[in-house]
């Protein structure tokens, strides 16, 4: 379709279990198991979900650092899952990865003007001069000055250094930015900097974001629409605006009873989940949440809900609103 970006359809990445003197596979962990969804050009979709859910790995696959096991990627018209070698390079320009960690991500021994100008040289995007100049202009866009970029990584703060990591992103002219905790390593008042500065960024450059974070109120300030993981699959995917004044899925009632909600006048009552998270490497049968689900029915034992629209663009995979 033109007017979607991104089509992820039946994507899976099962890791496999190694035991023996022969190393044998003995099982695989189910990281992801089954993902669908799609993005618009400009959109934000953020996922959440707890640990271990599968979100970052999810991201990973779309950047193609991690193969799938199974299911398409459709990136601006083209699967991205059959390329590879100079097909793949020539495609993964136009979506770009901010980390976790601004300073893990920064090569120490490089300058500045290296680390965001390498991505152009690669490319074939500018010569050296031409990259000087839009590095240049890559640091004052993001908040840093023209000068910084003679600097190393060690000389500058843990927000400043995911500015310069956005810079190093936006160098390609990028039309997805995958965004993996990119501000859970700062501080909260950090944290409103940068987000505010990616939400500015899209529009002037008209980005997509694939936005992944544990932090409901963070994706709330910055996303369109919200997807919501558990044990590897997409259990829950909704407008901004539906999904926090209305979460179908039991795990996302329970997640949004647990966020911080200082301005609301009346906070939900705190839904404390029985049991642990079940392995990913033996999940449940049926529904993955049965086993925590305070609403429970026999049905959830047996058959795995498949994902359905209630309407207003609002999916859940619940046996509740089947």
């Amino acid at each position: 379709m033109a007017d979607t970006l991104l089509e992820v359809r039946n994507l899976k990445k099962y890791f496999p279990i190694r035991a023996g003197v022969l190393k044998r596979t003995v099982g695989h962990v189910k990281a992801v198991n089954d993902v669908s969804f799609d993005l618009k050009p400009g959109e934000t979709l953020g996922i959440v979900g707890e640990s271990g859910c599968g979100k970052s790995t999810t991201g990973r696959m779309i950047m193609r650092v991690l193969d799938p096991t199974e299911g398409s990627i459709v990136f601006d018209g083209e699967d991205i899952t059959k390329l590879s070698g100079s097909k793949l390079r020539a495609i993964r320009r136009k979506f770009q990865m901010v980390f976790q960690d601004p300073y893990a991500s920064l090569n120490p021994r490089m300058s500045i003007e290296d680390i965001i100008g390498e991505p152009l040289i690669v490319n074939n995007l500018a010569n050296r001069k031409q990259a000087t100049e839009r590095v240049a202009q890559l640091l004052e866009t993001v908040g840093l000055r023209a000068d910084d970029r003679a600097r190393y990584p060690h000389e500058f703060s843990g927000g400043q250094r995911q500015r310069i990591g956005i810079a190093r992103a936006l160098a390609v002219n990028p039309k997805l930015i995958v965004a993996d905790e990119a501000v859970s390593a700062l501080d909260v008042s950090i944290q409103s900097q940068i987000l505010n500065l990616m939400v500015n960024l899209r529009k002037e450059f008209n980005l997509s974001y694939i936005f992944i974070s544990h932090n409901l109120a963070v994706v709330r300030h910055i996303s369109d629409r919200v997807g919501v993981m558990y044990l590897g699959n997409l259990v829950e995917l909704a407008p901004k605006g539906e999904f926090y004044s209305n979460p179908l899925h039991p795990y996302s009632v329970s997640l949004l009873s647990a966020a911080l909600e200082p301005t609301r006048k009346q906070k939900r009552q705190r839904i404390i989940l029985k049991g642990d998270v079940p392995s990913p490497a033996n999940p449940p049968k049926g529904c993955p949440f049965h086993t925590r689900c305070p609403r429970v029915m026999d049905e959830c034992r047996i058959h795995r809900p498949v994902m359905k629209d209630v309407g207003n663009g609002h999916l859940v995979a619940c046996h509740l609103h089947a």
